[in-house]
């Protein structure tokens, strides 16, 4: 198993977690998101991944890009433990949960979309922290109310889902960008208790080979 990777990319940070927490040997392949004018634009990469971004997960002859789609893939080769629940109503809350993070408030805080704001739009670095702020703010404040009602230990009850394995890394992401998060307690809480587990901690940003502190 390969995983082309960026150390601080959230999406790539998921599939950390969850291989991490399948326990399964996996070998990382840095792809700089910023060196040489982004390694994931170049000619090799883009024949792996035409959508030039990370991750990109390699088995034998299987390639897929798509952090959620290589999960349920994981989940499904390598079911234990398993990141989504049987029962189909609660799987599909599940997923509900982690497409929230993954494709409403992630996107808008993106590497390229950042670029493409203080590049071609020429918004200056606060104008750019306020766009971020704005929109984790109205993300956040939906998910905590959301949360409110499924949580338990976790987000969605007492059992890691692949909820809290989009959760962790767009916290990590807000708390880098120097967001309030004390206005989410619930979102708060679940974050720091899952930062305490192994399988999450050793998928953390400064714990990889490309890290950059």
């Amino acid at each position: 198993m390969k995983l082309y990777s960026y150390w601080r990319s959230s999406a790539a940070y998921r599939v950390r977690i969850a291989l991490n927490l399948k326990q399964l040997s996996f070998e990382t392949i840095p792809v700089h998101l910023l060196k040489d004018g982004g390694q994931q634009h170049s000619a090799e990469y883009q024949q792996l991944n035409p959508n030039q971004l990370v991750p990109t997960y390699v088995d034998g002859e299987l390639t897929l890009n798509q952090s959620l789609a290589i999960i349920e893939y994981l989940d499904e080769m390598y079911p234990e433990p398993a990141l989504l629940p049987k029962d189909a109503v609660a799987k599909a809350q599940v997923r509900s949960l982690a497409l929230d993070i993954a494709c409403d408030i992630h996107p808008l805080n993106n590497l390229r979309v950042l670029q493409y704001l203080t590049g071609p739009l020429t918004l200056t670095d606060e104008q750019k922290t306020e766009w971020i702020h704005h929109w984790l703010h109205t993300g956040f404040t939906a998910l905590e109310q959301r949360l409110l009602r499924t949580a338990g230990e976790f987000c969605y009850g007492d059992s890691i889902t692949l909820a809290d394995i989009c959760l962790v890394p767009q916290v990590y992401n807000a708390l880098r960008f120097k967001l309030d998060t004390l206005e989410y307690p619930t979102i708060s809480r679940l974050y720091h208790h899952c930062q305490q587990l192994a399988g999450f901690a050793l998928a953390a940003p400064e714990q990889q080979s490309d890290a950059q502190v």
